[in-house]
């Protein structure tokens, strides 16, 4: 990547306080622990905003948790806690919650401070002057929000100035100049961000994106080519409407594009956005930039060919910098160059008939729109030359599962393993559950091997509403500190959810055949 030469860039995550204002997201206390110390300890973003003063009581309790570990580990001045010109009540909170740093909401637009605070920009200075005393007093330090200042800068770029004029020379550590309607473009925060360093080029500028206009990204590096030296952001872009502008795609821009230091540790970045995915409920797209569960993946059997050549098709967005690795597709654009990676992925080696059979059903499979993962090889080779997956093969001979109302479903259940037939019966909290509580009975009492443990279950179905459309199960299973994906089809949920365990009891086959 070279030497890096450029600026240093502070980031302000505030996923836990703007994150949180996405519609439907709510985190608990606990939560909010665990996303702060993956944002502090394993990012290593420069600070956090936490939460809003006043919301809740659980937003005080979250404050509380993560003040108390953030002081235990020399943390508690990157924590910072949103707080409004109220007097002495936003501070008190925040200081009460063992918070030592309020980010204090002020007005940057005439408009807002006329028609919704009632007052005049004399009148909210006063107000905001008291604030500050007072917080200094009790040892808060302060940041300041001017919130709609980009429309300030639009409409009423007097009153802005007024604003920092009477401020500027007070404690504020950063001043914070949010886009909060995300109205800007990249041109208008390079006019207007000049403007402002010109004017006060001592003060410590921090620029807040939102993403109305899908410009988010683009405006925050806008923001750094003007002086700006502090960002905000958020995991996967969460925030109000559109929401903010991603870490992820903006740790990468300041990166590669513009030269920029930051503190981030960008292999952590996948792993947060996971747990912040689980935790918000709301699915990260597949083709999200750097975080995305297919970004990393070639599709055409061209890119794999020339990736095999001389890695013709990568950039420096290179999957093993964000902890991730490169996967090739299977379908029907797939070609033998990515058939074949995948194959020696696995471990397989085919002689040309072989790889001829494979690469056409793989294209018939495509052609049908249905999914071919790296799982699914071993199968697809033993179907085209009707052979078994491996000498030690796990397959489901027969199963009777039968749920009645008011008992509990029941599962009988007979597989073979190895060549060796085994049977069990068990019942459950739902249909599968009493399936691989069977199975494992049988891991468990006659193998005493230990069984995977399930750490995702999705259920896909084509749109349209018809009740005879295939059900497509995505199971995601943790074994031997390693997690992997089996998927199974099949117009019966239950059985496709056993049609990807089977898949995934004969991965694990292996394993257990190196041990023996």
């Amino acid at each position: 990547m070279g030497k890096q030469t450029g600026v240093q860039i502070e980031i302000m995550d505030t996923t836990l306080r703007d994150g949180e204002q996405t519609s439907g997201v709510s985190f608990v206390p606990h939560e909010k622990l665990v996303i702060a110390r993956h944002l502090l300890e394993d990012l290593n973003v420069d600070r956090i905003e936490v939460g809003s003063a006043r919301v809740s009581e659980g937003e005080f309790e979250a404050a509380k948790i993560i003040a108390s570990w953030a002081s235990q580990h020399k943390l508690l001045n990157r924590v910072e806690v949103l707080g409004f010109v109220d007097g002495h009540t936003s501070v008190d909170w925040i200081y009460d919650s063992g918070c030592r740093v309020i980010n204090l909401l002020c007005k940057g637009s005439l408009k807002h401070c006329v028609y919704q605070l009632g007052k005049t920009p004399e009148q909210h200075i006063r107000d905001i002057c008291e604030v500050l005393r007072y917080a200094e007093g009790k040892g808060v330090a302060v940041n300041v929000y001017l919130e709609d200042w980009s429309s300030g800068m639009k409409d009423s770029p007097e009153f802005v100035y007024q604003m920092m004029d009477a401020l500027q020379r007070t404690n504020i550590k950063r001043f914070m100049l949010p886009d909060t309607l995300g109205i800007l473009n990249p041109l208008q925060v390079i006019e207007y961000m000049r403007k402002m360093k010109k004017r006060y080029p001592d003060v410590f500028f921090d620029f807040h994106a939102h993403n109305d206009y899908d410009l988010a990204v683009s405006n925050v590096l806008a923001a750094v080519l003007s002086g700006v030296r502090g960002l905000h952001t958020t995991i996967n872009g969460l925030g109000e409407r559109a929401g903010n502008a991603p870490l992820a795609s903006v740790q990468a821009i300041l990166k590669d594009q513009f030269n920029a230091i930051t503190n981030i540790n960008e292999d952590r970045l996948y792993d947060v956005s996971r747990v912040v995915e689980s935790y918000s409920a709301i699915q990260v797209p597949v083709n999200k930039p750097i975080v995305g569960e297919n970004v990393f993946t070639q599709v055409a059997g061209v890119h794999a060919d020339g990736d095999n050549k001389d890695n013709l098709y990568c950039n420096n967005l290179v999957p093993e910098r964000f902890g991730r690795k490169r996967e090739y597709a299977l379908g029907k654009t797939s070609g033998k160059a990515n058939i074949m990676r995948n194959i020696e992925d696995i471990g397989m080696k085919l002689d040309e008939e072989t790889m001829r059979k494979v690469t056409e059903r793989i294209v018939e499979l495509g052609d049908k729109k249905e999914v071919v993962t790296k799982e699914d090889l071993p199968y697809i080779v033993a179907d085209v030359t009707g052979l078994g997956t491996s000498e030690h093969s796990v397959s489901l001979k027969s199963y009777v599962i039968s749920s009645a109302q008011g008992l509990s479903p029941t599962a009988t259940v007979k597989i073979e393993i190895s060549g060796k037939e085994y049977e069990a019966m068990s019942n459950g909290d739902g249909q599968y559950d009493a399936f691989v509580r069977a199975v494992r009975k049988v891991y468990r009492d006659s193998l005493c091997r230990t069984f995977p443990v399930l750490v995702d279950y999705t259920v896909n179905i084509p749109k349209g509403g018809r009740t005879d459309a295939f059900v497509r199960t995505i199971i995601t299973w943790s074994f031997d500190g390693k997690i992997f994906r089996t998927r199974g089809l099949d117009a019966d949920q239950t059985v496709a959810a056993m049609k990807a365990t089977i898949k995934m009891l004969n991965m694990i086959e292996k394993d257990y055949e190196k041990v023996a």
